[in-house]
Formats: C-alpha cells, structure tokens, sequence
C-alpha cells in the first residue's frame, strides 16, 4: 500500500466513527425528547385523576356553579383523548383556563375553602400543575437541542440522510395565560 492510499483509508474511517457518532448523538437527542414527553403524559395522568375528586368534593357546595363543574369535567375529556404535541397543547390550555375559572368560583364559597378534603386536593393540583409546567420546560429544553442538532452543520446531513425530523414545541395557545397576573389592592 502507498502512503496515499493509507491517508485515504484513514480519512474514510476517521468520516465513517464521525457520522457514527453524529447519528448516535440524533438518536440519543431524539429519545430524550420521547423521554420529556413522557414525561409530560405522567404528570396530566395525575392531573386527571385528580380533577374528578376534587369536582365530587366541590359538588356539594357549589350547586350554582354546575355550568362551571360539566366544563372542567368535559374539558379532561378532550385533553385525555387529545394526540400529538399541538393538540395536547391546545386542549390542555383550554383546560388550564377552565381550572382557572374553577378557582375564581371556589374564592365565593369560604366554608369550602375551609373543607380538608378540598384543601388536600387543592394543594395535589397545584404540586401538579407545578411539575407539568416543570415538564413542559424540559420537554421544550429537548426539543430545542433535537431541533438545533437536526438543523445545524454538518449533523443536518446525517439527520436528512436518516430521517430526522423536527420536532414540536409545546406552546401556549391561550394568549391570558402568558400575561402575568394583575395584582391589585
């Protein structure tokens, strides 16, 4: 063999564990994005198995608030059976506002706020909610290094050459729930 050919073969191979560990890299990125929206799925599982005790617990103080009681209850639904990032982003935003509307109602009722039950529950949702809102950011923190690595120089090459592609951000479609809360006294 001449030295050419050796320099040759050894730039191919030294390509070749390049691409390998560029593709492994993809894979790997795209598994932690899979693994955050798992995530994800966990934590709303929580969520709705908490949302049906919490409406018994309430039910029975809030008789003028069904209107607001059948929303929630129907809402969960949607979000349950909602597939894919975009449409669980937007049920789940249509639900967040629903709960919102449910905690407004519940300041009118003092002996309710008063009730154990409700406070344990209370206090399960808003733990919850805090874990799915921590989730989300990390689920979007995958996404965004998923994204950079399948759209930048040179792994975009190997992530078209194998398939890879974008994936969703899990954005806000209600535009009140990225205003801060107005306080006011």
């Amino acid at each position: 063999m001449t030295t050419a050919t050796i320099i040759i073969l050894v730039v191919a191979i030294i390509l070749v564990v390049i691409n390998i560990g560029m593709y492994n890299r993809l894979v790997r990125l795209r598994n932690q994005v899979k693994n955050a929206w798992s995530q994800i799925d966990v934590q709303l599982k929580r969520r709705y198995d908490l949302i049906p005790n919490l409406i018994e617990t309430v039910k029975g103080y809030m008789k003028h608030e069904k209107e607001i009681l059948e929303n929630v209850t129907r809402l969960r639904a949607q979000a349950m059976e909602a597939t894919g990032v975009a449409d669980k982003a937007k049920a789940e935003s249509m639900l967040s506002s629903a709960l919102g509307q449910f905690k407004v109602a519940v300041e009118n009722y003092p002996d309710l706020k008063a009730n154990q039950n409700f406070l344990a529950l209370q206090e399960e949702l808003t733990s919850t909610e805090n874990k799915i809102s921590f989730a989300r950011q990390n689920y979007n923190d995958q996404v965004l290094f998923f994204n950079n690595k399948t759209e930048m120089f040179p792994s975009s090459i190997i992530a078209a050459m194998f398939g890879f592609r974008k994936e969703t951000f899990f954005e806000i479609e209600n535009k009140d729930e990225r205003l801060a809360p107005k306080v006011s006294f």
